[in-house]
């Protein structure tokens, strides 16, 4: 018993990383406010093998412009969402590149700024809450981003570059 769920773990561990894919995921502003900040995004997301997406990164879908973001930030940023408010899933936004400017424009005058996203599914409408931490180190609420699914992007195919012969 104990050699057949060790063979499965190990099944499932090796075949995690090929069962793992990345999906770009567009969205249309859904409101005046969220058009004046973003226009339209694009979501570059990593499925895992259950189903469970984490976003990479948010790559403006009409001007240039992506920022990195990773999963995980302190949860004064989920304390000051406004009532009612779904989203759970906390992630940073990196600072490098594009992502100082994402930051400045969801939350002016805040040292750091945060996304607070709920489940993102191809298909359906999203919100996402920014949030931010000031000078004084309180958190509160900047801006709810709302969107509608616009459709999913798709690589070219993979193929082997012709032979040099």
């Amino acid at each position: 018993m104990l050699r057949r769920l060790t063979a499965v773990l190990m099944f499932a561990l090796l075949a995690t990383p090929a069962a793992a894919d990345t999906r770009y995921l567009s969205f249309n502003p859904a409101d005046r406010i969220t058009t004046a900040l973003t226009r339209g995004i694009t979501l570059e997301v990593e499925r895992g093998v259950f189903g469970a997406v984490s976003v990479r990164r948010i790559i403006s879908t009409t001007s240039r412009g992506a920022a990195t973001i990773r999963k995980g930030g302190p949860d004064g940023a989920k304390s000051v969402l406004p009532e009612g408010a779904t989203q759970a899933t906390v992630y940073s936004i990196d600072t490098e590149g594009d992502g100082r400017g994402l930051a400045r424009a969801l939350c002016p005058g805040a040292d750091a700024a945060f996304l607070v996203l709920g489940r993102v599914q191809a298909g359906r409408p999203m919100a996402m809450q920014a949030t931010g931490r000031w000078p004084d180190g309180r958190f509160r609420h900047c801006v709810t981003l709302s969107y509608d699914y616009r459709g999913e992007w798709s690589l070219p195919p993979h193929t082997p570059p012709p032979d040099a012969a």
